[in-house]
């Protein structure tokens, strides 16, 4: 199993459409997998990134679930791309129709999520940012840190 993603940084899209996975991200996968990814819809307005062994355990969980887990079990097939190795250098190629969606054009926010890594918009980025903050500010005070 591929390790926990956590951290946010900044990365530029070149024209033919590759990004570059963080190295510290890189050294997360499972050695086993190959640095294998499957790229699909995000649950947001982004893209997801999962390593292959991470894939594998979601779908399991989503085919044994409810109804709406296997809906988002069709969404996320309809939206993935084969699988692919990301490069030595870091570099994987983004689908045009998964950027559309994602409204990413040169810039992109790439964020762990836990078991996947995100890729959004800057402003998409800042707008999911800036309304978690609110919700945070709201639920929790200094006592819920202690």
């Amino acid at each position: 199993m591929s390790g926990e993603f956590l951290g946010t940084f900044r990365n530029s899209v070149n024209k033919l459409k590759w990004i570059t996975i963080p190295a510290v991200f890189k050294k997360k996968f499972n050695p086993q997998i190959k640095q294998t990814v499957i790229i699909t819809l995000g649950p947001n307005t982004d893209i997801a990134i999962y390593p292959l062994d991470n894939w594998n355990e979601k779908i399991d969980k989503l085919k044994n679930g409810i109804d709406r887990d296997k809906q988002l079990l069709s969404n996320l097939r309809t939206f993935a791309s084969s699988e692919q190795k990301i490069e030595k250098n870091g570099r994987i190629k983004i689908g045009t129709e998964l950027l559309e969606i994602a409204n990413i054009k040169d810039k992109v926010i790439i964020k762990g999520s836990g078991n996947y890594i995100s890729v959004w918009s800057p402003e998409n980025y800042e707008q999911f940012r800036q309304k978690r903050l609110e919700e945070h500010r709201k639920l929790f005070n200094s006592m819920d840190y202690q």
